[in-house]
């Protein structure tokens, strides 16, 4: 049985990146681009935290607490504009709101 190392966690988060970023870039649904924008925050978690446990440093652990913090703050205040756009123009699709445009 070999151990589960560093690079093991960095192909882990390098995935995650890569999902999420394919998620933003090609969906219409803005469920759908918040939920691989938090992919994205958490492949940066791992990175974190595989780092502080490989520098024996809790500084990237801390760090890791305060992006979970700031990733479940956009989540909340995006669901809310989410619904406020869905209640205005009845579409969670990115490509027909058009609020910004003159």
């Amino acid at each position: 049985m070999h151990p589960i190392t560093t690079m093991h966690y960095l192909a882990l988060s390098a995935a995650l990146l890569l999902i999420g970023t394919i998620g933003v870039l090609t969906r219409r649904n803005i469920v759908i681009i918040l939920m691989s924008i938090e992919l994205i925050l958490n492949a940066v978690n791992i990175n974190l935290v595989a780092f502080s446990h490989a520098f024996k440093d809790v500084s990237g652990q801390i760090f890791a607490i305060f992006v979970i913090t700031d990733a479940v703050a956009e989540a909340a205040v995006g669901l809310g504009i989410l619904i406020a756009l869905f209640r205005n123009k009845e579409t969670v699709l990115a490509d027909e709101i058009d609020l910004l445009k003159w």
